[in-house]
């Protein structure tokens, strides 16, 4: 029988997360960064948009007491793909300019990367994917890598003031900190049906829906046999797989309970929720 496959089209729809002090958190992801922000009645919360955007791609829920413990399982780091490298360029110099610390500035072949740290030790990166035909495979895997990002012809492209974060950005992929990854591969590809793109980073693996590089990578460096965080913890709270059609949810929700996997339901999205062998919660919707 062939391996289940989940729909090519899939994609990262939004990511919630707990912080300690909501004000401070708004200051990094709205002030400095540029998010639209839209404060949620009734609880200390806000929902985070690219400029002009429709969609929501952040929540921040002030549920924490505690910053990310970076040695237990959970976010490695969010991921917002932004729409051209002028976007990046822009972003750079606006950083740089406000004395922002850059955790890095990253070439994966694939794409291009900026790296910074949120409040609570939460990781973000902002990225342009490179033109698929300029991606290599060897034996037949994808090849990416890891080397310097030339900053001066990043700022040489940064045409115009950063305005903040542009329409058309998305959560390109989310990065996970798992406790093993035969039980990640075995959830990620073997459950949920994401393809292994890339196995060649020492411990780590990263997974995709159709050709794309990854929608979710996966590693060990300082999680392997960790325990998830305390309940009091900042970091992941859920993170969402977008399926094109409800009749895509309603298959990977009927293999899920053939397959013994418990879910909870997520009544505001019409989807539901699982969650990996370290407890690591998925939500799984429809395109709206």
């Amino acid at each position: 029988m062939a391996a289940f496959r989940i729909p090519e089209k899939t994609r990262i729809g939004h990511v919630v997360l707990g912080v300690t002090n909501l004000e401070e958190s708004l200051r990094f992801w709205k002030d400095r960064l540029g998010f639209r922000a839209e404060p949620q009645e009734g609880e200390k919360a806000a929902l985070l948009y690219p400029q002009k955007g429709a969609e929501w791609l952040l929540a921040l829920k002030e549920d924490a007491r505690l910053p990310q413990d970076e040695h237990s399982t959970g976010l490695y780091h969010v991921a917002f793909r932004l729409p051209s490298r002028k976007d990046l360029g822009r972003l750079f110099r606006s950083l740089s300019e406000a004395g922002m610390p850059i955790g890095g500035l990253s070439d994966h072949g694939v794409s291009e990367a900026l790296y910074l740290e949120a409040p609570d030790g939460i990781g973000a990166e902002f990225y342009i994917d490179r033109p698929r035909e300029a991606w290599t495979f060897s034996r037949g895997q994808l090849v990416m890598v890891t080397k310097p990002l030339e900053s001066r012809r990043l700022l040489a492209e940064a045409e115009g003031p950063w305005e903040g974060m542009p329409e058309g950005t998305l959560v390109g992929h989310v990065h996970l900190r798992v406790s093993n990854l035969d039980k990640a591969k075995a959830f990620y590809n073997g459950h949920l049906g994401l393809s292994v793109t890339q196995k060649n980073y020492p411990g780590a693996l990263f997974f995709a829906a159709g050709d794309y590089h990854h929608h979710v990578g996966t590693n060990i460096w300082d999680s392997r046999n960790a325990p998830p965080p305390p309940p009091q913890a900042a970091g992941l709270r859920r993170f969402s797989l977008i399926l094109p059609a409800r009749e895509d949810v309603e298959s990977l929700k009927n293999r899920t309970l053939q397959s013994g996997y418990p879910i909870e339901t997520l009544p505001a999205e019409g989807g539901f929720l699982l969650r990996d062998a370290d407890r690591i919660a998925v939500g799984i919707e429809a395109l709206p």
